[in-house]
Parts: C-alpha cells; sequence; structure tokens
C-alpha cells in the first residue's frame, strides 16, 4: 500500500512539486530542499528526510549557534520543537508549511523505505534526548515509537499538529502504534486532505 500510494501521489502532487519548486528558488537564496539533519527512524536508525525548504538557508544551524537567535532556541525548546511566528521561514515557506506541501517529497522517502505513508512523527535526535529529560514519564512511549516506520502523516497531524506539544505528541504515537491496523491508517489518510487545506494546527 505505502509504494502504490506513494507513485500515485508522486505522479498527481508532481505539478504542484514543479510549481513550489519555482517559487522556493524565486523567493529566496538556498537549495529547494530542506537542510535540515538526519531524523530518527525505525529502530533508532538515523535517516535523511526530504522536505522543500521554507525557511532561510541553514536555518537549522543558524538556530543552535547564532547569538542572533539565542531567544528564539530557548522558546524553540519550551514549546517542544515548534516555533509560531518563526523569523526564519520565507514568505514562501510560510504558505507551503500551512498547507503541509513542503512534506510531499517525503513521499521518496516511502519508496526507498525510510517511512510509510501513516507512521509516528520523525524526530530529531536532540529532540528525543531533551525531551525525554523534560518529560520522563515518555520513555516507554519512545520504545513504542521507535519500534515502526516513522509516517508522513499521522495520527498527531489529524488531531492538532503542531498544537499538540511533546508529551500528548509521543502518547498519541504511541497509541496508534499499540492499535495499528489497516482501518485506522485509512482513516487518518482520508482525514488528511482536511487538515491540509484547512492548515489547522500548522506554523
Amino acid at each position: 500500500m505505502d509504494i502504490v500510494l506513494s507513485v500515485i501521489l508522486l505522479i498527481l502532487f508532481a505539478p504542484i512539486c514543479l510549481v513550489v519548486s519555482i517559487a522556493i528558488r524565486l523567493d529566496s537564496k538556498g537549495p529547494i530542499f530542506a537542510d535540515v539533519p538526519e531524523r530518527v527512524g525505525q529502530g533508532g536508525n538515523p535517516f535523511k528526510m526530504y522536505k522543500f525548504r521554507s525557511m532561510i538557508k541553514n536555518a537549522h544551524i543558524l538556530l543552535h549557534t547564532d547569538a542572533r537567535f539565542k531567544t528564539l532556541f530557548e522558546q524553540y525548546q519550551k514549546d517542544s520543537y515548534k516555533l509560531k511566528d518563526d523569523p526564519r521561514v520565507t514568505p514562501v515557506g510560510k504558505w507551503i508549511r500551512k498547507h503541509s506541501l513542503d512534506e510531499i517529497p517525503q513521499l521518496i522517502n516511502v519508496l526507498i523505505g525510510d517511512m510509510s505513508i501513516v507512521g509516528p512523527r520523525a524526530y530529531y535526535p536532540d529532540e528525543l534526548e531533551n525531551q525525554q529529560k523534560k518529560h520522563p514519564d515518555t520513555k516507554e512511549y519512545v520504545v513504542d515509537v521507535l519500534s515502526v516506520k516513522p509516517g508522513i502523516t499521522g495520527l498527531w497531524q489529524v488531531s492538532g499538529r503542531s498544537e499538540v506539544h511533546f508529551d500528548k505528541r509521543i502518547a498519541l504515537d504511541a497509541e496508534y502504534v499499540k492499535t495499528i491496523s489497516l482501518w485506522k491508517d485509512l482513516s487518518i489518510i482520508f482525514r488528511t486532505p482536511l487538515v491540509m487545506i484547512t492548515g489547522r494546527g500548522a506554523v
């Protein structure tokens, strides 16, 4: 199902991907794909996630190393690695993030076996480490979450997206893993387009 759906969706989204790619190049300097660190996949194995670039070039590195972003980085950690009104987001980036168009290239990750269409969030290594220190009761959830492939969409994405903080997010991911089924996956897939169109919970 993952392979068939990803091929179909890549074909359907091809015109949108072309428009988004051109818009990104015209909007700001930098690559079309986001230059972000690897994520944690199934079994704790790192992998490169493909996303359209929605921020300024080297945004992730600047957040962690540039003194101008010190306060922003502290807020980033406090808000479960999500930021509202992030100054690093480009004008085009703000729009594609709202409608989750930046996530389309993750279909490539599905084709090469790193991800599934539906699954838990793909977390950053430092995000998992720091958030587990902040929420020690979530460690058992993390074990469950890392037992399966992360997904492009999932239970937490259709339950509030970035409005859901880490402790609730990881609990939703673990709940999905423990009750995984074809019907649950189909339910999440059918709910995803509404979330994309409305932009509910996006930052």
